[in-house]
């Protein structure tokens, strides 16, 4: 597996690709998982709500988020595999938030659905053979491959999971 070129994503998913700096893309996404457990791990249970800023999403709402968009980016990435060629919607995470009941989760389950979901995703990812990883459809009017569309997925954790380090200042043992 080699890295997307710049012509399999919009432009706007330049930082999340750049995020990733390992070729082989399926270990990262496994890896991520642990990486996850491990930082949140670090939240105490009083903390989960916490919000760094006014009109900022909690903990919870931030892991939710990861949720919505692994669920979005995994249905573009089997429905380009398998041939789709129509325009597959975009979303708007802000709206999204808006009906979403994560504040209301533990953070412990949010993260064994979050789990569950990109354990499902690779389980797809990993059976796909080289014609479909090249595969290109149309999402949010764009074009985009499935390849890029799995270095998005681990960018778009990486870039929250340093969002939560720095702004929510998640660090030190519980």
């Amino acid at each position: 597996m080699n890295r997307p070129l710049e012509s399999e994503y919009a432009p706007y998913y330049q930082g999340y690709v750049a995020h990733v700096t390992e070729d082989e893309i399926l270990p990262v996404l496994r890896s991520q998982l642990d990486a996850l457990d491990v930082l949140l791990n670090r939240v105490a249970p009083e903390q989960e709500t916490f919000r760094y800023a006014e009109g900022k999403w909690s903990i919870r709402e931030v892991i939710g988020h990861l949720i919505d968009t692994e669920r979005v980016f995994g249905y573009r990435a089997f429905s380009i595999a398998r041939g789709e060629q129509r325009n597959l919607p975009g979303f708007d995470q802000n709206e999204y938030m808006l009906s979403a009941p994560y504040d209301r989760i533990d953070l412990e389950d949010l993260l064994s659905e979050l789990r569950l979901v990109r354990l499902s995703n690779i389980a797809m990812l990993r059976n796909l053979n080289d014609e479909a990883w090249l595969r290109t459809g149309i999402a949010n009017d764009s074009p985009v491959s499935v390849r890029a569309l799995t270095f998005i997925m681990a960018g778009h954790a990486r870039h929250h999971m340093g969002v939560l380090s720095q702004r929510y200042h998640i660090s030190g043992a519980r």
